[in-house]
C-alpha cells in the first residue's frame, strides 16, 4: 500500500534575493511578499534587495529557517 501525500501540508515560498523589476511582480519578488505581507520575519526590503532587519548578512540557509 502507498502513503498518501498530505494535500494541506504547504511548504513557505522563500523571496528571491533581489528584485529582477518585471512589471508583472512574480511570486517570489521581495517586494510583491513586502506588500502581501507574507516576508519572514526579520527582513525587510532595501533598494529592491533583501536585507535582515538587525542588519546582518543575508544567507538562503538563515533565510529557509526564517519562513
Amino acid at each position: 500500500m502507498g502513503k498518501k501525500k498530505d494535500s494541506k501540508s504547504k511548504v513557505a515560498k522563500l523571496p528571491k534575493m533581489e528584485c529582477c523589476v518585471s512589471k508583472s511582480r512574480c511570486n517570489r519578488c521581495p517586494i510583491q511578499m513586502l506588500k502581501d505581507g507574507c516576508l519572514p520575519a526579520g527582513y525587510t526590503v532595501k533598494k529592491r534587495k533583501l536585507v535582515r532587519v538587525d542588519g546582518k548578512k543575508v544567507s538562503k540557509k538563515k533565510l529557509a529557517k526564517a519562513a
